[in-house]
């Protein structure tokens, strides 16, 4: 396979619709923060049914605002799962707070309930729920855990556009969820994020953090009929999403629901493929769940962090590009001896196992049949694992 194209591991996809608008803003004269940000911000409220959408230049800005709009800094604890994008944490950190992480649950990987309850102190200011690579967190559970005690959730919601709720598209809660648009995720803007709430007057704060803390938007002034002075009550941040990056969020956005629909059939062709490969297993979405798969992510039952990385050399030799599955962020140099509820074992295990396939849009059934030869290949030519060292005969 070494003279066929590689396979990535994600790639956006762009047509002309996404022309046609950028173009139209170019022209316009306009590509800063402005008219096109405010339709895309309507257009992304609208479509997940949340009264407000606050645009912002990345998820990580959504997530550190959401956290500062609340008060949330020096002498408050967060609660986070370790097993999430460091930015998660960072976000905690750069409000000057201190994140406890928690441990997930082992079949979602998403944050656990119970580990909540057992972390909380009464420092405890907030709770962040990852919706971890696109898969709904159990919010009623977290809601159970938080609700008698004031504390509020704040969803990390970087990876699930589009994805679903007990029928409800993720965002729509009436928490604050932070949304990211990086060329890994569903729907892409380069770089850009949106903070969702039902709350117009939190939302009018956001807008104002996000500008210098200027009390009136560019935008407003320039429509306005006599001069209007802005002033500035607070500080805030150069966290502005140009009307670039929103031109192309309105043409992502347009083509959301057929994306949305190509992701989840290469995934049920992945589910159905891995059925014939031993030790691999697929992600499994509950009852309330409908993932926007934003990436495939597989457990490879009784690796260690050795065996799956060699696993994944082995698969890049034969032309397919994978990434670790989910990090477990109380390990990275940056937050040892940091706070834990207790020991992370689920955490700790996914961050062995897992491992992403190749999902994007345009990957063909040619190609996905590849990566599970691949897959397959790899694992007979020298993988083993706990289970399979036992077992006798073909793996198949």
């Amino acid at each position: 396979m070494a003279d066929r194209p590689r396979i990535p591991i994600a790639k956006p996809v762009f047509g002309a619709k996404e022309e046609e608008l950028l173009l139209a803003t170019l022209r316009s004269g306009w590509v800063t923060q402005g008219p096109r940000v405010e339709e895309f911000e309507a257009a992304f409220a609208a479509s997940i049914g949340s009264a407000e959408a606050v645009a912002v230049s990345s998820g990580t800005a959504a997530l550190f605002l959401s956290l500062k709009s609340q008060g949330i800094g020096r002498g408050d604890e967060v609660l986070v799962p370790s097993l999430t994008f460091i930015a998660t944490v960072n976000a905690i950190v750069h409000c000057d707070a201190t994140p406890v992480f928690v441990d997930v649950d082992p079949a979602t990987y998403n944050i656990d309930a119970d580990s909540v309850a057992r972390a909380l102190t009464p420092q405890t200011a907030a709770v962040i729920a990852v919706h971890q690579l696109g898969m709904p967190a159990d919010l009623d559970a977290l809601t159970a855990v938080t609700q008698p005690r004031g504390i509020p959730i704040i969803e990390d919601a970087a990876c699930a556009v589009g994805s679903r709720y007990k029928g409800a598209p993720v965002g729509a809660s009436g928490n604050l969820a932070a949304f990211s648009f990086h060329p890994r995720k569903v729907l892409v803007t380069g770089e850009g994020g949106m903070i969702t709430l039902n709350d117009s007057s939190l939302a009018r704060r956001l807008r104002r953090l996000r500008h210098q803390g200027m009390s009136v938007s560019d935008a407003e002034r320039h429509r306005a009929q006599r001069v209007v002075i802005e002033q500035y009550d607070e500080i805030g941040f150069n966290f502005r999403m140009s009307d670039l990056h929103a031109a192309l969020g309105l043409a992502q956005l347009a083509g959301l629901d057929r994306h949305l629909e190509r992701r989840r059939a290469i995934a049920a062709r992945y589910e159905q493929g891995l059925r014939h490969i031993a030790d691999v297993q697929p992600p499994a979405a509950p009852d309330y769940a409908d993932p926007n798969f934003q990436s495939y992510i597989v457990r490879v039952n009784g690796a260690g962090c050795d065996e799956r990385d060699r696993l994944m050399d082995a698969m890049l030799s034969r032309g397919v590009v994978t990434r670790r599955g989910l990090m477990a962020s109380h390990a990275e140099p940056c937050y040892r001896g940091a706070k834990t509820e207790g020991a992370l074992p689920h955490t700790e295990t996914a961050a062995r196992e897992t491992l992403l396939l190749p999902m994007y849009v345009e990957l063909t059934e040619d190609d996905q049949d590849r990566v599970l030869q691949v897959l397959d290949e790899s694992l007979e030519a020298g993988f083993q694992t706990t289970a399979n060292r036992n077992s006798k005969g073909s793996r198949r």
